[in-house]
């Protein structure tokens, strides 16, 4: 019983281990450059979620409009949103955004998820074994 404690708290210690993130100090900005840092944060995660029917989000503008459907086109002034329902495709600047959602997982995120359950797999192994 001990052993099987022991490994269950020592597997839960090596996993909040690598699940964090150490923090940076932030240094105060203006509403300006809070705007540029985020439009440049939009800019690379549009490139990186990619155009077509697989790359799906949902957007807030600041209009407080919201916009559903897949990225058709992403450029260097905007992007361009197509409601997979009706096939209508709207043009949203980037100063317009206030929140993006995107709905597919980056290769990374899918390489992360299967050794998480490659670890868990492992976890509940070593468990069984010292249970036997």
């Amino acid at each position: 019983m001990f052993k099987r404690i022991l490994s269950i708290a020592l597997a839960a210690a090596l996993l909040s281990v690598f699940g964090t993130v150490p923090a940076r100090a932030a240094t105060p900005k203006s509403k300006a450059e809070k705007e540029a840092a985020f439009v440049a944060k939009l800019k690379e995660g549009m490139a990186k979620l990619g155009t077509g029917t697989e790359a799906r989000v949902e957007v807030k503008l600041k209009d407080k409009t919201k916009l559903k459907g897949y990225v058709s086109a992403v450029g260097d002034e905007g992007f361009s949103v197509v409601d997979a329902k009706t096939g209508v495709a709207t043009h949203v600047a980037y100063p317009q955004v206030q929140k993006v959602k995107g709905h597919n997982l980056s290769t990374g995120a899918k390489v992360a998820i299967g050794l998480g359950a490659l670890v868990a797999v492992l976890v509940i192994w070593l468990i069984l074994e010292n249970t036997g």
